[in-house]
């Protein structure tokens, strides 16, 4: 099944613990050898696997890194690229802050000592 906007949060939970299944009886691993390799408990990757996950992403990490996943992450956040012209205004250097919205000074009401609100 395709990962798409139309399935719900659990059903893509439940699809992603099947992709995991599937790759790792593909290794011919059972899920106490991917547990103990992986450095988490068996029960985990049994609710990991069946979609019922209340986990920490790091133990997601931990199974797709036995897998031999963690390159496919790239595709699920792909690393940002700036615009051409973004490109050309920072000349390579790495965007560090996000502009926030810009008011103007009639936005701004105006404080002085003594007044109260």
């Amino acid at each position: 099944m395709k990962i798409s906007t139309q399935l719900t949060d659990d059903g893509i939970l439940r699809e992603l613990g099947e992709r995991l299944a599937g790759i790792r009886l593909g290794f011919n691993l059972t899920q106490a050898k991917l547990a103990e390799r992986a450095g988490v408990g068996k029960r985990t990757v049994e609710r990991l696997e069946g979609g019922e996950v209340a986990t920490q992403f790091s133990v997601f990490l931990r199974v797709c890194r036995v897998l031999g996943l963690l390159d496919h992450l790239n595709a699920l956040i792909p690393e940002p690229t700036p615009s051409p012209m973004a490109q050309l205004k920072w000349q390579g250097k790495m965007r560090r802050r996000a502009s926030g919205k810009k008011t103007s000074s009639s936005d701004l009401a105006q404080w002085t000592w003594g007044k109260a609100k």
